[in-house]
């Protein structure tokens, strides 16, 4: 028998990594309802030092999860393409401050691949960034199409927990 061992009030955090803009987005889960709290982005220096930018990044989420106050955090996995071995080492970086906020305040972190996300939302791993809008404003009843696409990203991510959780078999932590 499988038991349902999340709050009655749950609340999701999806990151979606970048060293320029990190796209963040909050769902509520409520009796089994799903809302959106709160999105927007971080941004990073686009000029400056790596220092100065991963410094950025961490406070914008580390602020975010202290007003927040999200149960959990669904973060979009590292993607390496073999022709761009230093755009993963930099991302990883990103990937590492963000985890390190939410280690500090105590927060779960599960992790999903990029691919696996945009099946869930689309059926389709290989959906295109306007599919993963327009599969986000369906699935929150959104007036218009979630902008920038760092910001649906995150959504997405956060949604992707949501349809994935804990007792649903599918996050890999």
């Amino acid at each position: 028998m499988l038991v349902d061992t999340q709050p009655a009030h749950h609340r999701i955090l999806g990151i979606d990594p970048g060293l320029n803009t990190t796209g963040y987005g909050v769902l509520d889960v409520e009796g089994g309802k799903l809302r959106l709290c709160e999105a927007g982005v971080v941004r990073g220096r686009t000029r400056g030092s790596l220092t100065a930018r991963l410094n950025q990044i961490y406070d914008g989420v580390a602020e975010a999860i202290e007003s927040l106050q999200p149960n959990v955090m669904a973060l979009e996995e590292l993607y390496s393409h073999y022709g761009r071995p230093r755009t993963a080492i930099l991302m990883g970086h990103a990937r590492g401050v963000i985890c390190l906020a939410a280690a500090r305040a105590g927060i779960e972190v599960v992790h999903y691949s990029a691919t696996q996300i945009k099946r869930i939302l689309t059926g389709s791993g290989r959906a295109s960034k306007g599919q993963v809008q327009r599969a986000i404003q369906r699935e929150l009843g959104l007036p218009s199409l979630p902008q920038p696409a760092d910001v649906a990203d995150a959504l997405a991510i956060a949604l992707c927990h949501h349809y994935l959780g804990p007792n649903k078999d599918g996050p890999r932590r």
